[in-house]
């Protein structure tokens, strides 16, 4: 009796027809035209009916007495009223059918009994006859709008909009029933609702349909429409069978003749009446009747809640194939037209008619009935951030559900993707079919077709899966463990649990089922920027403002597919200066959503588009998490022009904002909560965070992994300058002047540091190169020079000499770089030449020096906070022998100090000091000197014997005299000496070399075996010692030592230079009244010694050298005495003999 209590709406149609049957035809059908009330019986018989319903239903006896003549049985005419239970044809059907008499007496009642009690094939031939008669004639009875007229009275008063329907064309009982659930009136709703249940069960009782059809149930042979050829009570299956064509036919795109337009919307009427109760849906009511005593026994019927049941259990196993069939039609039928959907119309009614969404005059009217523009529409009044009625979005919620859950709900997918899932994925429930394509579709193993690539794309748009996961079945199911402990502080269904779960993707928490359909899902919404729901409310202003987009749902923008993103992004780094900016909280969530789609290469849209033939021929092989981007970084010199590009920006945007690189921040995370937490934590980047990660790059929080990623990325920003953020902000004004046409960062860096040093050695009144390009490009070369393999040219240089000299060395803390330079004298000539170029560099900027930097960090913190940068070294060595120094610092001090004194070059205080000198004293040496390549200190050797000879400038000799200090210390400062004397030093002065520290032992020994000497260069360069020694004390540190004390006491007042301490302690040895300290006394015996060997060894080769040998002696002053003395002698000599002569001469000529 559930039917006969409520309300259909397929007494729309029902009216329609019976008026137009009746205008139309003027009689009833079967020639039964004396059914009356007059003759219809007392109007108790009908129940609770109204008079008026109750004579329209009891109006059948002539047409069941004419049918009944026909079959040669005439039933017999009753005065008291014709009662459908006392037909014997069925008697039989109706004890064993309807066994509660007491509804016996109600017509209604026992026709919904029989037919819907049993499959109509249980009921008698005879008895299905006689039902199909009564039910025909009381429909097409003329006075049933009359009767409308009569029990709806009020109500059509109260609805406008019925009052005002023209009156004679079944339009007021159409609209009646459109507004049943504000129909208050207790005898009108009954009306309604009982007369609905008649049409239900026989297509040909409504008026019309049957014309409309005609041709279309026979060719889709649905069945006949002639009474008798087939079972007249099985009409359920022929609305079925028309149905299924329509949905066919919406699957195979129009590629068969279709169903007429006229049919098509008689079959969509007839199902959007029948959605208020499922009984009106015949064909689905008997085959889902167990089914829904099974799922939906507790659920009232009406409103449609038993349909929305059936649908939530579509996919039980123990749901019969039968009613899953019938359920996927309907569901079908409400894809096209939503209002097909009772419940679903009904709670957005109201939502649509506000918000103007089926008011789109450009738009078909077909169109705009289909499920997916209601969504849609509703969807951007949601995005925009308007209200919408919860009922409206609870039920949005079930059909977006609905969507991805069945794949063959969406005629598109059907048809252009059936290739794809034949091949690939099959069918499968609960939403993975639509998975399993999305998997195929980023795979790129077998090409898609596009238009499948576009149906699919326009599903996840209508299911909007981004704004609530739990509309994705198969995601929410995969996810659900990694929600419950890595995003349960988030509310379920919040967009942010999608953003949640892309920051936990390849980290411990995630599992790889939840990961694989993460990623299928986001692959689409990647693609379009609105279907990121967070982006969207942030950003939508920005959208319009700066990238001319429109609203969510506008389907003619002529932008492609992560245009509108690109716009964004390009702006989100913009400086003020450059203008149109974003707001903070759209720039904040493009920077989210750029952290996210650095996890995946396939999450960028642009970059997969152009990049796919790159990715397949250099990346084929690095699958892992993050490693194509990677990829093709480091093959951008390889890849096309378009794939570069592309690549190119994304690099540049990571160089502004490390932190797009997801898997490299979260590889750092220790080092950064450690050092770079400051930064870190900024809103706006700027390239603060890798410098930091650089500068920290070996610490002990430093894993594999961090200093793997930091290390590519900066190999990747030797390739474009650009791609260094700083820097071109910071230089981008001095490369377009000064080295334009360069783009690779180490050529750019190369060229700035050359004009740079050219105007530091030219003393240049200005610096072409700004200062905050300068204090850029000393980070930047300091970076290179951490590791060889961010200097190109070096690299590649010095491959070979790599492998053969430092092949077990790390490559960080610049560890090769220092090899190279321990081993350069056994390194190839290019390889050496690049070495040496470097070490220049390096001494005119000491910061650049990794390794010193790094050892003696602490102490120049001690010893030299306030030096100036360049003169770091000179503050170093100055402060190299006190007693705070650390051993490490000072072993790498004397490592730089031996380098220097390998080439005047490479001494940029020597240099500049002796630039007059050097020309002057050294000429011969330059001119056998080639470019790059160290003269083994032969030009300092050449100016030490000029400070010997005292012709040195005052700052040219100060300098000198440093070295000499230095070296008479240390004899590996002294090049010429160590390449001269290798064998004697290891043959005769082992014990001295193996000292832990170097005092001028070496040297003393060296002096002290002079006579063992066998080689003459190694003989050379102990004499020139000892000839350095004479002109200063100060460079003999054994002497020095040992006549400390006398110095103090006997020279005092004489100073330093020029000999004048050494003759000082010379006259103090010949002065008998002077004591000299023992140790001093010996030492300077020992030193007389020498020099008079020396004298021997050495004789001066000219009067030069013999001068130069006078001035340089200790006792000089006694031999220019001397001198004096015989020049005055041969003087006087000479006037004596004159006189005598001049006499003789004299007294010759007198005679």
């Amino acid at each position: 009796m559930a039917a006969y209590r409520r309300v259909h709406s397929l007494l729309l149609s029902l009216s329609l027809c019976l008026y137009v049957c009746v205008v139309q035809s003027g009689k009833t059908p079967n020639g039964g035209g004396n059914g009356n009330a007059e003759t219809a019986g007392s109007p108790q018989n009908q129940g609770s009916l109204p008079a008026g319903a109750a004579a329209v239903a009891n109006a059948v006896p002539g047409a069941v007495a004419a049918a009944a003549q026909q079959q040669q049985q005439p039933p017999p005419r009753r005065t008291t009223g014709w009662k459908l239970s006392e037909e014997e044809a069925c008697r039989e059907d109706l004890l064993r059918l309807c066994p509660n008499k007491h509804s016996w007496s109600n017509n209604l009642a026992v026709l919904e009994c029989l037919q819907d009690h049993k499959e109509d094939q249980e009921l008698a031939p005879d008895c299905n006859h006689l039902l199909w008669n009564y039910k025909l004639n009381l429909t097409t009875d003329p006075k049933f709008e009359s009767v409308a007229l009569e029990v709806c009275k009020s109500t059509i008063v109260e609805l406008k909009e019925c009052a005002q329907e023209e009156k004679g064309k079944g339009f007021l009982v159409s609209c009646l029933v459109d507004h049943r659930g504000n129909i208050s009136e207790l005898h009108c709703s009954q009306y309604v609702s009982k007369m609905a249940s008649i049409i239900f069960s026989d297509y040909r009782l409504i008026c019309g349909f049957m014309d409309k059809c005609r041709d279309d149930i026979n060719t889709l042979h649905c069945g006949s429409i002639n009474t008798g050829e087939k079972d007249v009570h099985s009409q359920g299956e022929v609305i079925s069978c028309l149905e299924k064509g329509l949905v066919s036919e919406a699957e195979e795109g129009g590629a068969r003749g279709g169903i007429r337009d006229e049919c098509k919307k008689a079959i969509m009427r007839v199902a959007e009446l029948s959605s208020d109760d499922f009984h009106l849906d015949r064909h689905l009511y008997f085959a889902c009747r167990d089914d829904r005593e099974r799922f939906c026994e507790n659920i009232a019927a009406g409103e449609g809640r038993v349909y929305k049941c059936l649908f939530n259990h579509k996919f039980e196993e123990s749901m019969s194939e039968k009613c899953r069939d019938s359920l996927a039609t309907r569901q079908k039928l409400i894809v096209q037209d939503y209002k097909v959907s009772y419940s679903l119309a009904k709670a957005c009614r109201a939502d649509l008619r506000k918000n103007r969404c089926n008011q789109d005059t450009n738009m078909p009217r077909a169109r705009e009935a289909k499920l997916s523009y209601l969504l849609l529409c509703l969807e951007s009044v949601l995005h925009r951030g308007r209200a919408v009625s919860g009922d409206c979005q609870g039920e949005m919620l079930d059909y977006r559900r609905m969507l991805l859950e069945d794949y063959s709900l969406s005629p598109e997918i059907v048809l252009h993707c059936r290739g794809e899932i034949d091949s690939h994925c099959g069918f499968h429930q609960k939403g993975r079919t639509l998975h399993c394509l999305m998997r195929v579709l980023r795979q790129d193993k077998n090409p898609v077709d596009s238009l499948c690539q576009k149906a699919l794309q326009s599903l996840v748009q209508e299911a909007d899966p981004g704004s609530d996961y739990r509309i994705d079945r198969a995601l929410n199911e995969a996810c659900e463990s990694v929600i419950q402990t890595a995003c349960k502080h988030i509310r379920n269904g919040d967009p942010m649990v999608l953003s949640c779960l892309m920051e936990h993707l390849y980290t411990e928490k995630m599992v790889e089922d939840c990961e694989l359909r993460l990623l299928e899902l986001q692959y689409f919404i990647s693609r379009d920027w609105k279907l990121d729901p967070l982006l969207y409310r942030k950003c939508q202003n920005d959208a319009s403002r700066i990238c001319h987009t429109h609203g969510w749902n506008d389907t003619s923008e002529s932008m492609p597919l992560g245009a509108v993103f690109s716009c964004l992004y390009r702006h989100a780094y913009r400086t003020e200066e450059q203008g149109r900016r974003l707001s903070r909280d759209c720039r904040t969530e493009v920077q989210r959503i750029l952290h996210q789609r650095a996890l995946d290469v396939k999450l960028e849209p642009e970059l997969q588009r152009r990049c796919m033939p790159d990715l397949g021929k250099w990346c084929s092989d690095r699958t892992e998490a993050g490693q194509e981007l990677v990829c093709l970084q480091d093959h951008l010199d390889d890849v096309g022009p378009d794939c570069k590009e592309v690549v190119g920006n994304l690099t540049e945007l990571e160089s502004e904002d490390i932190q797009i690189d997801a898997l490299l921040i979260r590889a750092c995370e220790p080092v950064i909560q450690s050092h770079c937490h400051d930064v870190a934590d900024n809103q706006i980047d700027s390239g603060d965070l890798m410098e930091c990660l650089v500068l920290n790059k070996h610490q002990k929080e430093m894993n594999d992994k961090c200093s793997v990623g930091v290390t590519h990325f900066q190999l990747i920003q030797m390739k474009d300058f650009r791609f260094s953020y700083k820097f071109k902000m910071a230089c981008k004004e001095d490369v377009l002047k000064l080295c334009p046409n360069i783009k690779k960062k180490v050529d750019v860096v190369i060229c700035l540091s050359t004009t740079v040093r050219n105007d530091t050695l030219q003393e240049a009144k200005e610096q072409r190169v700004s200062v905050k390009c300068r204090r850029q490009l000393k980070v930047e070369e300091l970076e290179m020079s951490e590791d060889i393999r961010l200097e190109p040219d070096l690299f590649d240089n010095c491959k070979n000499d790599i492998r053969r000299w430092c092949q077990n060395v790390p490559y960080g803390n610049a560890q090769v770089i220092e090899c190279l330079k321990e081993n350069k004298r056994q390194l190839g000539q290019r390889c050496h030449q690049r070495v040496f170029k470097l070490q220049e560099t390096e001494m005119m900027d000491p910061e650049l020096d990794f390794q010193l930097m790094r050892i003696c960090k602490q102490m120049i913190r001690r010893f030299c906070a306030e030096a100036d940068a360049k003169s770091m070294l000179q503050c170093l060595i100055q402060n190299k022998n006190g007693e705070l120094m650390d051993p490490k610092c000072k072993q790498m001090i004397t490592k730089r100090q031996i380098t220097q004194n390998t080439d005047f070059r490479l001494n940029p205080v020597l240099r500049k000091a002796c630039k007059a000198d050097i020309p002057k004293f050294c000429q011969s040496v330059l001119n056998k000197a080639r470019d790059d390549n160290e003269l083994e200190g032969q030009v300092i050797s050449c100016l030490k014997l000029k400070y010997a000879d005292q012709r040195l400038s005052t700052d040219c000799e100060d300098q000198i005299r440093v070295i000499l200090q230095e070296s008479a210390l240390d004899y590996r400062l002294d090049p010429q000496l160590q390449l001269q004397c290798t064998e004697e030093i290891t043959l005769l002065c082992a014990e001295e070399v193996a000292a832990q520290e170097q005092t001028g032992q070496v040297e003393e020994c060296l002096k002290a075996n002079l006579l063992k000497i066998k080689h003459e260069g190694c003989k050379k360069e102990v004499l020139n010692i000892l000839k350095e020694s004479k002109a200063d004390i100060f460079v003999d540190p054994v002497l020095h030592t040992a006549c400390a004390l006398d110095i103090k006491h006997q020279c005092a007042s004489i100073p330093p230079g020029k000999g004048r301490q050494m003759s000082c302690l010379m006259e103090a040895l010949q002065d008998k009244r002077v004591r000299l300290q023992p140790e001093c006394k010996k030492r300077l015996q020992d030193r007389i010694d020498m020099w008079s060997y020396a004298a021997k060894a050495a004789p001066a080769e000219g009067f030069s050298e013999l001068a130069g040998e006078v001035l340089s002696s200790p006792a000089k002053t006694y031999l220019l005495s001397m001198l004096g003395l015989s020049v005055s002698l041969l003087f006087l000599l000479g006037l004596l003999c004159g006189r005598i002569t001049k006499r003789v001469t004299q007294q010759l000529k007198d005679r």
